[in-house]
């Protein structure tokens, strides 16, 4: 189910912002914060969709959400995470995932 209002449930709600717009490695820092969010999908829909620049968003920093805009300019990404979200949901568990 997608969450419209994700930012009072996300796990980084908390934090001081200059954890998460963060340079080299303490990137992976910012990123584990995002490990188990139960909102991170909608966190990265909301930067990929707004092509947020800055930051560690849904899991990803910048470089990781250009390379995936280069991919794919014109994509709705809340509907691609969505549609995602929904096929992990009930692919079976012993079916290896489609490539």
């Amino acid at each position: 189910m997608w969450v419209e209002d994700w930012t009072p449930r996300a796990a980084c709600k908390s934090a001081q912002p200059d954890q998460l717009f963060v340079r080299g490695a303490e990137q992976n820092k910012a990123k584990q914060l995002c490990a188990g969010c139960p909102v991170r999908t909608e966190c990265l829909a909301e930067a990929l969709d707004n092509q947020i620049e800055w930051g560690v968003w849904g899991g990803m920093t910048e470089r990781e959400r250009r390379a995936l805009l280069r991919r794919r300019p014109n994509a709705s990404w809340r509907t691609v995470l969505e549609s995602a979200r929904e096929q992990s949901a009930t692919a079976p568990a012993n079916r290896p995932a489609s490539v």
